[in-house]
Order: structure tokens, then sequence, then C-alpha cells
């Protein structure tokens, strides 16, 4: 018992069917009505699943796919082209390729060096090799002056005179032998020659033709 008096809400008749505020007490036949609508969910539900799993294996619906099919061929039918066609193109590039193989193949000639005043730092000199020296430009005494210089750097002196052959239009080192480039460029670098050339013209392995301009 509460210790304020009794007012109006507190007369509520204890038989009435009203539970709380809004609601009323379920009775029997409002649960009776959601079976129906529970079974013609679950028939829908079964239809479907029948439908969806089973028609398509049954062929029913191979008109679709022959529609996607035609739909598919339509372009082709209108470019005129078909698929190995298509694809053809591809293979260009395969076909292109046959010239840059074939010059792949050929022997390619190199150029030959440019001959150096200056001797490789690794290469071995030989001064025993004969060295001869000629004068081309004129100059009275010239030959016998560098083949002064030769000799007093260690090398080995050979013929020196005048030179009887071509006119020359400036000075070389001639050296016989890929073995007596080494010693062609010493030479051409101890004198001032601005070139060495290959030549087996001469007897001897190194010939220093000096030219016009020489000093």
């Amino acid at each position: 018992m509460t210790k304020y008096a009794r007012d109006e809400f507190d007369k509520v008749p204890e038989t009435a069917s009203r539970q709380g505020v809004h609601r009323t007490a379920s009775t029997p036949q409002s649960r009776g009505r959601l079976w129906p609508i529970l079974a013609v969910g679950v028939a829908a539900l079964a239809i479907g699943l029948v439908s969806f799993l089973i028609l398509p294996k049954l062929g029913l619906g191979g008109a679709d796919s022959q529609a996607s099919a035609v739909v598919s061929e339509a372009p082709l039918a209108e470019t005129g082209t078909s698929p190995s066609a298509a694809a053809a193109p591809t293979a260009g590039p395969s076909a292109t390729a046959g010239p840059t193989e074939a010059a792949g193949n050929e022997p390619t000639t190199e150029p030959e060096p440019v001959p150096s005043t200056t001797t490789a730092p690794g290469a071995v000199l030989d001064k025993t090799q004969p060295v001869a020296v000629y004068n081309a430009a004129g100059t009275s005494g010239l030959a016998g002056r560098v083949g002064g210089t030769v000799q007093a750097d260690g090398w080995t002196l050979g013929q020196v005179g005048n030179w009887a052959g071509a006119p020359q239009q400036g000075s070389t080192v001639f050296y016989s032998g890929a073995d007596q480039l080494a010693n062609a460029r010493a030479l051409a670098n101890l004198l001032g020659v601005p070139s060495v050339v290959a030549s087996t013209e001469f007897q001897a392995p190194l010939v220093v033709v000096l030219g016009p301009g020489y000093r």
C-alpha cells in the first residue's frame, strides 16, 4: 500500500482485458490469420526456386541463348569479316621481322681504327727492329738529324737517305704487320709525325718518311 490517496487513474477494473496502455491480449483467432499468409509466401518461394533451378536444365531458356547468338554474329555480318580474318593482322609483325633477321645475318665490316700517335699503356715495344728514315721534304740533312734522334732514343737505326718514291703530302710512319703497330705509334709520338700507315711495300719493318713542312 502507498501513502498517497487514490485518484481516478487507480479506478481500473481488475477483470479488464486491457494490458498496459495500448496493447490488448492476443487471442487464438488473430494468430490463426497469419497461417494463410505464411503458406502463400512459402509456395511463392518454392515456385521461384523451381523456375530458377529446373527450367534452364529442361532447355526452356534456349530462345534467349539463340537471341544472344544472333546479336553477337550481327556485327560480323555488317563488316563482312570473319573471326579468322580479324585475327589475321596480328601475324603481320612477324612477317615484317624477316628483313631485320636477314640483315642481322649479313657479315658486317668494321672500319679500321684510325691510327693514333700515342702508344697504348700495355704495349710492348721492340726497339731492336730496324728503323729506316727517308727525307721527302727536300731539306738538306733532315734524314740524318732525325735518324740521330731515333738512335738516341734506343731504336736500331736502319737505312737513312733521300726519298725516291712518289711525292708525299706529309710525314708518315709505315709499318709492316700488326705486331709493329705499337712500335710505329711510339716512333710517330717521338718524332711528331701525325699518321701511321700499314704497308708491306718496304723491306724494313718500320719506315719513317719525312714530308714537306717537317721541321
